[in-house]
């Protein structure tokens, strides 16, 4: 349930006159545009403002993946835990653009994944698998009939290779959606093919920091100009599409423009009805409204005369804005037009415009209801509910009366046991089945004009025999969930081999109101003993034990036991990641350099302070009073990745760590991209330079063979002698933002590169630096850690030695 703070922020940020022309503004146009992209944060935001709110168009983005291979600049979700982060933030973001949200892909166990930068669309596809992401776009184009089909970015080498990947198989998807041959699956489950009226390219580079297309892009043959600003705001679109792109704040998005975009270039590749050629309007050779869908071929006349009333009701309704009254009854006298038209539509014609009528009609409902005032809030109690648990779902309904139907529209394990209204406030006890599953963390689809949800509440009225009907969404969706959260800490044991005789414990913590003693552990693996006492998991492991991975996984009452990991943001309220909990130890050869004192400066983005406690080395936390104070009490620090740019104090601290290592300290820095605050000249204690565009400084294939340039330099050689078994089992990519340019004071210790592409030696450099030592490490060690890469680890405990 929202707290009375985040409901008045809604009410503030939702005025009652903006939201009537938002939904008066979606009758102009009949015709529906997808946009087409890889990530969250791929849509082209401004551009899709222009189209929604300048030409009403209905906005769909078609996104193949939950972003759960990127980075996360708000908080500590990685992997399968940042994807469910950014599906919400992807339906914030696509809610303030009043658009829908197709996934093409459904999380990190489904091939359709983000599995991490990628330099190519071939290997891409072939990881996707080509003609299950082509199927899959197939079935959005049948399904959500898009007239209109532009991809964010260019299938050109020099682009991330998921974005080649998108842009090609939504080109491939257009030819195969229209076959009637193709996937006949799809006609068997109702779907009819669907020819696309036009496929643009965007005639603008994706290059920049991050990319570096090497084709330029296709000729323009129309421009979208936005020639004023949005009527309901006053706001340019391109600052609108900002505000969408700022609910990606974990990828650091949304940035204020004094000069906002107002053209958007576009390259006609294929048209369905002749060639492609230039345009003067993105409209041209489109039906467009209503009144335009009279001249469809076969129409009757009766039907034909419904619709160009209906446009001129339409027009009524929208020129009387903010008259209620008039507005009600222009719309009340469009939808009885158009419920006349379709009555009268058969055959060819029906199917062919079918939809958008459908689509009208409930545009045209959301408007009757909101001039008649009819506002619902709805929410349940408690917002988390467990399989055979009940919950109560209470509506409040502005301007409730006899005429008002409210109904829960619920899931398939969910059902009403009982109801009583009081006032405007209705109350509804649900049942959840005791065979309910779990809330999918990656739901298929979002819906702007809501029913998104285990719950979502149908409004229904009838008005001078017009029946209209309307869908509201829970403040906060309800979520089915294990009725117990485990959670062992700490969760993973990292020993060595060498003094695994030592007795471990965790603590183990649930939440919820099975009793403790109901907890039981799995089988050991052979040798090791474990013994849990209620609070405590003891393990005792061998003393011959082998080096490896080794889980033991807790169960309760019989049924595998999960952690229910909270994740909360203002920008996105809510929600949770479900995982089974799992105690690990990660058994090593490895030996830890002596008399090391550690300070560490975190900014929240990586876990490598807490792998470093975990190997056993005495870690401080710097926060701003340390960093200003003396550091000598320290051997190492250690500065995580993106720091520089995400604490102000540490760039301020600059010159006293300059003056640490001087001085005899190791300075150890992780990855910087080249905006976070990091100047090469005077960031590190010499010059280091960070390549630019970040695509030609980087290695994204985990396997990539590692040329060892100094094996006798000391970050390599002791005390763990560095071989090439320790580049073995890495994930996702070896490095990124890698240096360009250095001081000649710094060695390249390791050489890499992906096939095909000249070496890159600034991925690990160690310098020599008064009486220290500074070394910077590209490499993508802390995600290597969190996935309990032993080679990780033992490189780990040498860059932290004293200098």
């Amino acid at each position: 349930m929202l707290r009375h703070h985040e409901r008045i922020a809604r009410e503030i940020a939702d005025p009652a006159l903006v939201r009537l022309h938002r939904k008066l503004e979606r009758l102009s146009s009949v015709l529906t545009v997808m946009n087409t992209g890889a990530h969250p944060d791929d849509e082209a935001n401004g551009m899709l403002a222009a189209l929604r709110f300048g030409l009403g168009m209905r906005v769909i983005v078609a996104c193949s993946t939950r972003g759960e291979g990127g980075q996360n600049a708000v908080g500590p979700e990685r992997g399968a835990a940042l994807g469910v982060l950014r599906t919400r933030e992807m339906e914030v973001a696509a809610k303030i653009l009043d658009a829908d949200v197709v996934w093409l892909g459904h999380g990190p166990e489904d091939p359709v994944h983000d599995f991490g930068f990628s330099k190519n669309g071939d290997d891409t596809l072939a990881r996707w698998g080509e003609d299950r992401i082509v199927e899959r776009l197939v079935r959005a184009y049948r399904q959500e009939r898009p007239d209109i089909v532009i991809p964010t970015f260019l299938d050109v080498p020099g682009q991330h290779g998921h974005h080649q990947a998108m842009t090609r198989a939504a080109r491939i998807a257009v030819e195969r959606a229209a076959d009637p041959h193709a996937y006949p699956q799809h006609l068997a489950e109702g779907l009819k093919p669907w020819r696309v009226a036009k496929f643009y390219l965007p005639a603008w580079s994706g290059g920049g920091a991050t990319y570096d297309d090497e084709v330029p892009p296709p000729e323009p043959t129309l421009v979208i100009r936005a020639s004023g600003d949005d009527l309901a705001t006053g706001t340019p679109f391109a600052r609108i599409g900002e505000w969408s792109r700022a609910a990606h704040l974990s990828q650091g998005m949304g940035i204020w423009l004094d000069n906002p975009k107002r053209v958007w270039p576009l390259h006609l590749l294929t048209k369905a009805n002749g060639p492609a050629k230039h345009e003067d309007d993105i409209l041209d050779g489109l039906d467009a409204t209503i009144g335009a869908l009279a001249s469809s071929e076969g129409l009757s006349p009766k039907a034909s005369d419904l619709l160009i009333s209906a446009q001129h009701d339409i027009k009524r309704a929208q020129s009387a804005f903010p008259d209620p009254q008039s507005i009600l009854d222009a719309a009340l006298a469009a939808a009885r037009a158009i419920s006349g038209a379709l009555a009268e539509c058969s055959g060819a014609v029906r199917d062919a415009i079918e939809h958008r009528l459908t689509h009208k009609l409930r545009e045209l409902d959301a408007v009757i209801l909101e001039v008649r005032g009819v506002q619902v809030r709805a929410w349940t109690e408690p917002a988390v509910a467990a399989p055979g648990e009940r919950a109560v779902l209470h509506v409040t309904v502005d301007n409730l009366d006899g005429d008002i139907a409210i109904e829960p529209v619920l899931s398939s394990k969910i059902s009403v046991s009982g109801r009583t209204i009081s006032g405007n406030l209705v109350r509804f006890e649900l049942d959840v089945a005791e065979d309910a599953y779990f809330t999918a963390p990656y739901p298929p689809r979002y819906s702007s004009a809501g029913g998104n949800g285990e719950v979502a509440i149908a409004v229904e009225a009838e008005m001078k025999g017009q029946k209209i009907r309307a869908l509201v969404d829970l403040e906060e969706p309800l979520r089915i969930a294990p009725q117990h959260s485990v959670s062992i800490d700490p969760e993973v044991f990292v020993i060595g081999v060498d003094n695994a005789d030592s007795t471990l414990s965790a603590k183990v913590s649930i939440e919820g109101s099975m009793a403790q003693d109901l907890v039981t552990f799995g089988t050991a693996p052979p040798g090791w003993v474990v013994t849990y006492d209620g609070n405590h998991v003891n393990i005792e492991p061998p003393s011959n034990c082998a080096p490896g991975l080794y889980r033991i996984e807790p169960s309760i009452n019989e049924l595998p036991a999960y952690r229910s990991t909270l994740i909360a943001y203002p920008h996105i309220g809510r929600t949770a990641y479900l995982s089974r909990e799992v105690l690990s130890i990660l058994a090593l050869d490895l030996k830890r350099p002596l008399e090391v004192r550690i300070g560490y400066v975190g900014s929240g983005n990586d876990r490598v302070g807490l792998w470093l406690a975990r190997l056993g080395f005495p870690v401080t936390e710097l926060d701003t009073e340390a960093l200003r104070g003396d550091l000598s009490r320290f051997t190492t620090i250690v500065v995580g990745i993106f720091a520089f740019g995400r604490r102000q104090d540490l760039a301020s601290a600059t010159p006293n760590l300059h003056r640490f290592v001087d001085k005899g300290g190791h300075l150890v820095t992780l990855y910087h991209k080249p905006s976070d605050g990091w100047d090469p000249a005077t960031t590190p204690p010499r010059h280091i330079e960070i390549g630019s565009p970040s695509v030609r400084w980087r290695v994204t294939n985990p396997n990539a063979p590692v040329a060892i340039l100094d094996p006798d330099h000391s970050i390599l050689a002791g005390p763990n002698r560095i071989g090439l078994e320790d580049w073995a089992g890495w994930d996702k990519e070896r490095g990124i933002y890698f240096a360009s340019r250095w001081d000649d004071a710094y060695v390249p210790l390791i050489g890499i590169s992906d096939p095909g592409e000249a070496s890159l030696s600034g991925g690990l450099l160690s310098g020599k630096i008064g009486q220290g030592r500074h070394t910077h490490v590209s490499l993508v060690l802390h995600h290597q850690l969190d996935k309990l890469v032993p080679g990780a680890f033992r490189l780990l405990a040498n860059l932290v030695q004293p200098a």
